[in-house]
């Protein structure tokens, strides 16, 4: 198995020491804790990897050789479908073959799966590229760009998103019937909101309570807990 690991490039640059495990490799972003958070919830054997992104290790010819994106999360199963391993990129994407192969998160009922997919889709296609875009406009590279209608753009739309998801969860417990993928997904991109990006006063946060409750019991979690630091940063 570990020469069969050896088959792909990014092993030689980030050799694994436990080549029997699935092989994670990331950074702590909102995009990466999904999948480690993912993984401490199914409790399946893992080993990560960290992916300085802040050095664009992502664009390693090595990376990019399993995520043709150069963007991180992706992972390795060294015990994929048919006993081979196999390489996973985009978290979505992930998060459904972790979901499969555990029998985990995500229901089995045709209508609930479905309605899960549809939550994660939604993280994937709005939540996490225009929070990601404020978050820019307003705490990193962008905050000091002299015209503010990037910022407000994206601030109105983040706002939008948040009352989608506050009225989603209107009278729920989780985004979906039961924790899910949903929201494994979706909450670190959320808690970026008032934490890495300090916009809990800009958005108003507290407008949202549904959202606030959601998040702190999601956040309760010790799997969760031990996920949005994982993999460790120097």
């Amino acid at each position: 198995m570990a020469d069969d690991l050896l088959s792909f490039g990014i092993t030689r640059r980030w050799p694994p020491a436990f080549p029997d495990r699935l092989q994670l490799y990331s950074h702590p972003t909102p995009n990466g804790v999904k999948i480690s958070i993912m993984l401490e919830e199914i409790g399946l054997p893992y080993e990560p990897h960290l992916v300085d992104i802040s050095q664009e290790e992502s664009k390693d010819p090595a990376f990019v050789a399993l995520n043709p994106n150069g963007r991180i999360p992706a992972i390795i199963d060294p015990d994929g479908p048919d006993g081979r391993p196999v390489g996973v990129w985009e978290s979505g994407a992930i998060l459904i073959y972790l979901a499969e192969k555990t029998g985990e998160f995500l229901s089995a009922d045709p209508v609930k799966r479905y309605e899960t997919l549809s939550w994660l889709f939604f993280q994937m296609s709005a939540i996490g590229p225009m929070f990601g875009q404020f978050g820019f406009f307003h705490r990193m590279g962008g905050r000091d760009y002299e015209d503010k209608r990037p910022r407000d753009r994206f601030a109105a739309e983040s706002r939008r998103l948040l009352s989608v998801l506050d009225r989603r969860l209107d009278g729920r417990e989780w985004i979906v019937d039961a924790y899910s993928i949903a929201d494994i997904a979706t909450l670190g991109w959320v808690r970026a909101l008032g934490g890495g990006y300090d916009a809990a006063d800009h958005l108003r946060l507290a407008e949202f309570r549904n959202v606030h409750t959601w998040l702190d019991q999601g956040l309760a979690r010790p799997a969760v807990q031990r996920g949005l630091y994982i993999p460790n940063r120097p």
